[in-house]
């Protein structure tokens, strides 16, 4: 992980992250924006999203107010109407706002969840990752004077094209290590037994190993822990683990799997698993 994102660092190229949901793609952009002393932009996509969005805007009250003080004045002087898509005008948006930054460090643009934007928009998002500038037919092409850090993830939902992958550098992000993911809940959940935090993550290994609709990622964990700690528990058992499910597995049709396979067993099978 560590080498791609220094590498990715060195070229100055996208990075593309995918994995499944709640492994820790968009925490990897959060925590490398901290590191760096970087300012964050977030760019979350949706179905529909499109370039008033995502890239600019025009102030369309701002120049109403423009065109009426035009109309009452007697003599319009220097102004005319073609100053109405002039850059006072324009609204940045998360895209633009990171190609134009003055930031002493350049920002982090996260464009997060990129396959749930339609084809469209996955190709209007290939100029700007190549060259990292944008055109507005009003004003011309925007360049960034200094690249800002771009993160694109993915939760491969669909395919992404291969026009915006070769722009990119690549890497998949799995579920950690039961091993890894103990390190993360101490990181994130200060103050924790470590014999808590062994289990639970020997537990959600053996969630992962399940015919789950959604397997649990390391956002469930962490939620999970804090239900468990919430309920003043220091290690599992069968009661407090069946009553907090909902935290870590977000199916109907999943609850009933993991209950099927006993919540008494898991709970034995994960504290052997963590040494107990």
């Amino acid at each position: 992980m560590s080498t791609v994102v220094s590498i990715s660092l060195a070229l100055g190229k996208p990075l593309l992250l995918e994995g499944e949901a709640g492994v820790g793609k968009t925490e990897l952009a959060k925590t490398l924006a901290q590191m760096l002393g970087a300012r964050l932009i977030r760019l979350q996509c949706y179905e529909g999203i499109d370039v008033a969005h995502a890239l600019y805007d025009w102030n369309y009250a701002r120049q109403m107010l423009y065109i009426r003080t035009l109309e009452a004045s007697d003599a319009a002087g220097d102004h005319t109407l073609d100053d109405l898509f002039g850059r006072e005008f324009l609204i940045r948006r998360p895209l633009l706002d990171a190609i134009e930054h003055t930031d002493e460090v350049p920002p982090v643009l996260l464009i997060d969840e990129i396959d749930r934007a339609d084809d469209e928009f996955e190709a209007f998002l290939l100029e700007l990752l190549s060259d990292f500038q944008v055109t507005i037919p009003e004003i011309g092409t925007i360049r960034a004077e200094r690249r800002p850090i771009a993160v694109v993830t993915s939760n491969r939902t669909r395919e992404l094209h291969d026009a915006l992958k070769r722009r990119c550098l690549y890497h998949w992000i799995d579920h950690p290590t039961p091993e890894r993911e103990i390190e993360i809940i101490h990181a994130r959940i200060e103050g924790l037994p470590d014999r808590l935090a062994g289990e639970a993550a020997a537990f959600v290994a053996r969630l992962r190993t399940l015919e789950l609709v959604k397997a649990p990622g390391v956002a469930e964990t962490l939620d999970w822990v804090e239900s468990l700690i919430t309920l003043e528990q220091v290690e599992l058992a069968p009661e407090p683990v069946d009553a907090t499910l909902g935290a870590v597995v977000k199916y109907h049709e999943d609850l009933g799997r993991v209950r099927a396979a006993g919540v008494e067993t898991l709970v034995a099978a994960a504290r052997r698993d963590a040494g107990e």
